[in-house]
């Protein structure tokens, strides 16, 4: 059986994963840029929801297939997460999930309509599974990671540009940088466990428990 690392290189395979409910599919696009896209699938309804439309809309269609999407989530205002938005939903009609902060950008930016603005707490369905938004400000006023708690094995979080394996997201000035590791530690170090695995929107995955150790240090040089 093969075992999902997460370890995905643009122009290569998608590493798939197989949880009891749903499906997680990575793939990574754009050598440049090296942006992950997320295709979350119920096994049970086969319903999909799509985790940011980053580029490569001709590699990313034929991974939705004939199933069709429900939805893509972008989760923060950057053009490099949503260059094939309009592509996709062109081609799909799925619905545009945004936070809600950054959702006028992100149709400035792509000329597609946000079906649907994002808060703290909201849900998105996956056919019988569900995503939890959690609004992480500071790599942009509306980024938003999604959690999926799944009730036979750990949670999975998919953090966007908020978390990385090593720091938090890219911040511009004090204050974003203070806001952002003020809402990874109460909203993601503080309720989640070590076991939580997260996906991030560039390079590998990691889990909460490498990272925790180190949320001092990275108070301590500012990013």
């Amino acid at each position: 059986m093969v075992t999902y690392t997460g370890e995905v290189t643009p122009g290569g395979e998608p590493d798939v994963r197989e949880l009891d409910a749903l499906r997680i599919t990575k793939l990574a696009v754009d050598p440049e840029m090296s942006n992950n896209c997320y295709l979350l699938a119920c096994r049970r309804t086969g319903e999909q929801v799509l985790i940011d439309a980053a580029a490569e809309s001709d590699r990313l269609l034929p991974l939705v297939g004939d199933a069709g999407l429900a939805a893509v989530v972008t989760t923060h205002r950057h053009w490099d997460h949503h260059r094939a938005l309009a592509d996709v939903v062109g081609a799909t009609g799925a619905a545009v999930v945004v936070g809600a902060p950054d959702a006028v950008s992100v149709t400035e930016q792509t000329g597609v309509p946000v079906t649907r603005e994002v808060r703290q707490g909201d849900t998105v369905a996956v056919g019988d599974c569900t995503l939890e938004v959690i609004a992480l400000a500071g790599h942009t006023p509306g980024s938003i990671a999604l959690l999926y708690d799944d009730p036979s094995g750990h949670p999975h979080l998919f953090t966007g540009d908020s978390l990385f394996p090593g720091g938090p997201g890219r911040t511009t000035n004090e204050a974003d940088f203070t806001r952002l590791m003020d809402d990874l530690e109460a909203r993601i170090f503080q309720r989640l466990p070590d076991s939580t695995w997260f996906y991030p929107g560039h390079g590998n995955d990691s889990i909460l428990g490498q990272e925790r150790p180190r949320l001092g240090e990275w108070r301590a040089r500012g990013w």
